[in-house]
Order: structure tokens, then sequence, then C-alpha cells
């Protein structure tokens, strides 16, 4: 379940190659093995290079002192030597290469900067040593010119491939956007009210009868949720989405100390305080949401859920909130067992209506916060927001048994029976979304092989971080 890869324009990329072939061509034997011979010194420049970025706080969602150890030292050392090494003959693949590290570090989002900073302290680290071999001016004068056009032309290649993404990214964010606001944006206004209100009256009965609120937190409730998760990306961030927030923030920090279990007891004094926020809340969202344009764009036609090119979107928020305010969330995979069987057998308008049928049992089950995605065909995606991996799997099992317990009734009265096969992933902190989509697709072929009709759980698995 691989995304396409993001490619830039192919003739950008063969004004990259040229220049670089024309930079090896003009360097001399000398210089060239001069420069080739620093790839001895790879540790000590690898050193320099990670010391720089793992000196700055924002490195710490990216990088680890045993990523860092593990697996990014040596790979950087491999990249510097392929670098020093390279041969007119090796330019496209060493372009490629490039290439891949900027998608990988456009997906991770990882600040463009920060690279900058460590490719410069790393050009220096080379140049110093260059500078004191003790070889004749010339010689080293090559060497030098050659090291810098390699390491900037790498760094082109990355920055081509990054920005590339960047703006397809960008693009899609705000595709997913208007799609979302004109999506069934009434029916949701009219929910989310409900369940604000719902919190609200679950409050006030535990006022009124003396027990304790089973409401919890605002900001942990499903409406709280569904704010932080799907009303922000929606909306669009702004001061009045920020003002919501901290609304909210005030309405938990009125609830007051909460009981050993974690139930909140609200006082008469605080809920007047709170319902003056839950007021203002209100008002604010009814104002954010009537700023929606009547556009429909972007959905699955025959599903009407979100298609796959929503997904980076979604995870890259999602992954966002995970580090910075500690949301557990998990992917599930589900395919249908036995769909080409079902068209095979009783037409594509039947297999239709089972793949509408069960995207609408997905869309019920699930809460409003969470994600509902066709990736194509008879595979569907959810992404479980404020859920840990174990939670999840209890999730996907249920909506497992929802999709076999309710059978399609077809137009001679009989029931199809239905079953599906899911793999659930939960997020473990790496930046990059691709390997977790991976590790849930991977799982749900293992539920295929394992006889269908289950669920299966991704074992977890150690990733090579961003170069």
């Amino acid at each position: 379940m691989t995304q396409p890869s993001t490619k830039p324009h192919a003739e950008a990329i063969a004004r990259l190659a040229s220049s670089w072939r024309a930079c090896l061509e003009s360097a001399t034997p000398a210089s060239a093995a001069l420069a080739r011979g620093l790839g001895a010194h790879g540790s000590s420049f690898a050193d320099a290079f990670y010391a720089t970025l793992l000196d700055d706080p924002r490195a710490a969602r990216f990088l680890s002192v045993d990523q860092v150890r593990g697996r990014l030292h040596p790979n950087l050392q491999e990249w510097l030597r392929d670098l020093l090494d390279a041969g007119i003959a090796g330019v496209d693949e060493l372009i490629a290469t490039n290439l891949q590290v900027g998608l990988v570090h456009a997906r991770i989002g990882i600040p463009v900067d920060l690279v900058n900073r460590g490719i410069r302290v790393l050009r220096e680290a080379m140049l110093t040593r260059l500078a004191d071999s003790g070889e004749e001016p010339a010689k080293v004068y090559g060497a030098i010119s050659l090291i810098n056009a390699s390491l900037d032309l790498a760094l082109e290649s990355m920055t081509l491939a990054y920005t590339d993404a960047q703006d397809r990214s960008s693009r899609a964010d705000a595709a997913y956007r208007l799609f979302s606001l004109a999506h069934n944006i009434g029916t949701e206004r009219e929910r989310q009210r409900a369940l604000l209100l719902d919190w609200e009256n679950d409050l006030l009965y535990a006022l009124a009868s003396g027990s304790e609120a089973a409401s919890g937190l605002l900001s942990e409730s499903e409406f709280g949720l569904w704010f932080l998760h799907k009303g922000i990306p929606i909306i669009g961030q702004s001061n009045d989405t920020d003002h919501v927030r901290a609304l909210m923030a005030e309405v938990d920090e009125q609830l007051g100390l909460a009981s050993a279990d974690g139930v909140a007891r609200p006082t008469a004094e605080a809920v007047v305080a709170i319902r003056t926020r839950l007021s203002a809340i209100r008002k604010m969202l009814a104002s954010l949401l009537e700023r929606v344009g009547e556009l429909e764009a972007g959905s699955d036609t025959l599903t009407r859920l979100l298609t796959r090119r929503f997904l980076p979107t979604v995870l890259r928020r999602e992954i966002e909130l995970a580090d910075t305010h500690g949301h557990a969330f998990s992917i599930v995979v589900m395919d249908m067992d036995g769909f080409k069987a079902i068209n095979d057998t009783y037409g594509h308008d039947v297999g239709d209506r089972v793949l509408q049928h069960v995207a609408t049992l997905l869309s019920q089950a699930v809460r409003s916060s969470d994600y509902v995605f066709r990736l194509g065909g008879e595979e569907f995606l959810i992404v479980l927001v404020g859920t840990a991996q174990q939670q999840a799997l209890k999730i996907a099992d249920g909506l497992r048994q929802r999709i076999r317990q309710r059978p399609v009734t077809l137009n001679d009265g009989s029931q199809l029976q239905l079953s599906a096969s899911l793999g659930v992933a939960g997020y473990d902190g790496h930046p990059d979304y691709e390997p977790l989509l991976n590790r849930a697709d991977q799982a749900m072929y293992a539920a295929k092989r394992m006889g269908r009709d289950r669920v299966e759980l991704a074992p977890p698995r150690e990733y090579p971080g961003p170069r």
C-alpha cells in the first residue's frame, strides 16, 4: 500500500545531471583522488554533522541518540563515500538517492534549515581537513572545488524533491479542507452541537443528583477529539480556533481536581463558569462553520468516503498531535474477503452495493473524530485518533464482527454474508507515516494468510531514520 512517489520535473533532473557530470569531468584525477581520500574520515564527519543537528531542540522529533548510533551514523558515512567516489556513470543513481532523501525529509517535515546547517558543518569539517593535508595547493584547490560542487548538487537534488513534495502536499491539504467543508457539513454541525449539549447535560445531571460526572474532560470528549483532530484541519488554524481551544482548556480547568479514578466532580460554582464558556464555544463554532461554501470535490463517488489523496494530510496532522500533545493514534487497514468472487457471481452492481453497505457500517461504527478512507477497490483504512494499539485491536475486531453480522440483502430477498480481514498498527513515534501504513498493510495480509475473517496486530519494527 505504498503511496506513489512524488517525482520532480524530468527537465530539472536532467539539468541537474548535466551539471553534475560537468563537475566530475572538470576535476583532475589528482584532485578527485584527494577528495575520495576523505571517505576514510567519514566517522568524524558524521560526528560533526549529527552533533550539530542534535544540538537543535527541534531535532528531538526526528532524531534520537540511539537512532544516530545504530543507523543514521553509518548511513551518513555510506552517503559520503558514494558522493566522494562518484563517477560520471553513477550520476543518475546518485541523484535518485538524494531525491529519495529529499522525499523522506518532506514526508516527516524535517526543517530545511536544519539539513542545510548540517551540510554546512559537514562541508567545513571536510574543507578544513583538506586545507591541513599538506598537499600542493593546486591539488587541494581542485579537491575543494569538487567537494563544494558535489555537496551543493546533492543538496539541490534533495531540495528539488522536498519542494515538489511540499507543493503537492500543500495542494492536497487545501483540497482536503475544501472537500471537508462541503461534505455533509450541515449534518456534522448538528452532530457536534448535540455532542457538546450531551456533555453539558451530563454535567448538570451529575450536579443535581450528587453523582459523579461520566462525561470526563471536555478536551477528551467526543466533541473535543473531533475539534482537535478534524475541526481545526477542516476550518483552518486561526485565532478563532485557538480561542475555542483556550475555552475548552478553561472548562477542563474549572472542573477542578479529579477523583482518583480520573472522573471529575464539578462544584456548583464551577458549572456556572463552565456553562458560560460552553455557550461561547457554541457561538464560535456556529460562526466558523457558517463560513462554509458549497463545494463538492475529493470524495469517493461510490462510497462518499475520503480518498487516498487526503491520507498524507490526515496522517501528518495526527503525527504532529501525537508528538506535541501525546495523543496516540492507530491505523486499521481492512480488505473485504472474497470480493472478486462476489463480482464474478453476482455482478458489479452487487459489488458496488456491498462497498456502499460496508462504508456505511464503518462510518456509523467509528467516532466523529475518526477518519474512514476508501483506498481503492475493496480496501478501506480507518484512522483511530486518541487510540492506542491494544484498544484499536478491540475496535477493529468489533468492526469485523459488525460486518460479519450484517449481511447485504439482495434483490431476491436472499442474504449475502460478508467478512473482512483487518490489520492494526499503532503509531510508535517514527515521524514518517509510510512505515506505519506498511505495517498495517502487512498485518492485514497476515490475517488473509491465516484464514481471513480475522484481525492481526502488526509486530513492532525498527525503522531507519532520515539521513
